[in-house]
């Protein structure tokens, strides 16, 4: 599955990271940054917890 990021949503708050940080990541400008653009074997529970949590609705899952 692809993660999708809707950066215009995307306020920076860093729920997704702090749930799955082995893929999401906030620089320094709060700023998110994928560090993988497709979900990573073994972490796709907490990718979509992540993306569930997401309370701007910026991220999804494609298939």
């Amino acid at each position: 599955m692809k993660i999708v990021v809707d950066r215009a949503r995307c306020t920076g708050i860093g729920i997704c990271e702090a749930i799955a940080p082995t893929v999401f990541e906030v620089d320094d400008d709060g700023g998110l940054v994928l560090l993988s653009q497709l979900v990573p074997h073994g972490v796709a529970a907490e990718v979509a917890e992540a993306v569930e949590g997401c309370p701007t609705l910026a991220l999804r899952l494609e298939p």
